[in-house]
């Protein structure tokens, strides 16, 4: 009996902890950071403020949370995708796509603003997760080149090139989803970024539409 209550124990923190990161990333995405309580988390989560402090401590502790816990989940479904494909270009799609797609949504502030309202210890936390995710963009362009799919450049050149790439498309989407667009829209404008940066790296394709070596 005092196993199956321990386990009953830990899925009940468990959920909180769920509600608490949940209603954070509500309150991040409809009204920002700036100005954003704890007790305005307790009240979106429906429990008490003394509940979410059993959790994080500050804003702060509650913000990184949040951050690493997206960032994780994130990481985890990218490399189940990735693991399934065996072609460095089509890998590399679905890394800009999964990237497009969750940079459009994301609730987190941009990188200046975390630095601004986190500790450096705090930042750097979050920076090893985004240094994760930078490392899976590396390993894929590596292999591109390795296998010939792209010419030979600098690695760390290229990489940030997509990244600028990423970033610039993720925000033009966030203002074309502001004017209600079309609703095909943001599909059709994540395929375009994406194969404009398998070209950008210097990919090129045959005439259905499938990779092929330089």
């Amino acid at each position: 009996m005092p196993r199956i209550q321990a386990e009953s124990n830990a899925a009940q923190r468990a959920l909180t902890q769920r509600r608490i990161l949940d209603a954070f990333g509500e309150l991040l995405f409809t009204r920002g950071l700036p100005g954003l309580t704890m007790t305005d988390v307790a009240r979106q989560a429906g429990i008490g403020r003394t509940a979410v402090y059993n959790y994080y401590a500050d804003l702060e502790e509650l913000l990184i949370g949040y951050a690493l816990d997206e960032t994780g989940r994130f990481l985890i479904e990218l490399k189940e995708e990735l693991a399934a494909l065996t072609n460095p270009v089509d890998r590399l799609a679905v890394y800009v796509r999964a990237q497009v797609e969750d940079l459009s949504r994301r609730h987190l502030p941009p990188g200046p603003a975390m630095r601004a309202v986190l500790s450096p210890s705090s930042f750097a936390k979050l920076g090893d997760h985004v240094g994760e995710l930078n490392a899976v963009l590396r390993d894929i362009l590596r292999t591109c080149m390795d296998e010939g799919y792209i010419p030979r450049a600098d690695l760390e050149e290229l990489a940030q090139l997509v990244l600028g790439s990423l970033a610039a498309s993720a925000d033009r989407g966030r203002k074309e989803g502001a004017q209600d667009s079309d609703p095909a829209t943001p599909a059709d404008h994540t395929e375009a970024t994406v194969r404009f940066i398998q070209r950008g790296v210097g990919a090129r394709f045959d005439e259905i539409g499938r990779p092929v070596r330089s």
